[in-house]
């Protein structure tokens, strides 16, 4: 079992690099834009695309930032052993859904199974944190009981 942690510690690694590849690329092309952009008779024309790129760079680096925080987050999570309860790292088994305790990352499909990436700071993430198997707890109408915690 310790694999499936490991591979699915592996998948939302490869979730968080792809956002910032992504918010990478995207602050080069506006910078590249800047660049470009050159000074034209059409008044302040110039200075608007320089602000617009400017803009278009911040809002990726707040996205390549959030990022980081991820990994960061990532890297503190253990992927050995067995949980009695669930943490950070855990894989919890429901009758409604597979979940993989760490951060936010969607759906995760692994060996053919499907497992919900979620933050211990979610709300399910949070009724997660700390249950065992045979717990039970209520989401949004919805009945889950815990099957196991790996």
């Amino acid at each position: 079992m310790s694999d499936l942690k490991k591979e699915l510690h592996q998948l939302c690694v490869n979730h968080v690099r792809k956002i910032m590849e992504a918010a990478e690329l995207a602050i080069a092309d506006a910078q590249k834009a800047s660049t470009d952009d050159t000074k034209s008779s059409a008044g302040d024309k110039y200075e608007t695309g320089r602000e617009m790129a400017q803009q278009e760079t911040n809002r990726n680096m707040a996205q390549l930032n959030e990022a980081n925080k991820l990994l960061v987050a990532l890297n503190r999570i253990g992927t050995t052993g067995a949980a009695v309860h669930a943490e950070p790292g855990s894989v919890i088994i429901t009758n409604n859904g597979n979940f993989y305790l760490a951060i936010s990352a969607g759906v995760l499909t692994l060996n053919g199974k499907t497992y919900f990436a979620v933050s211990p700071a979610s709300p399910i993430g949070n009724l997660l944190n700390g249950k065992k198997a045979g717990d039970e707890f209520a989401l949004n109408g919805k009945h889950y009981k815990i099957e196991s915690v790996v």
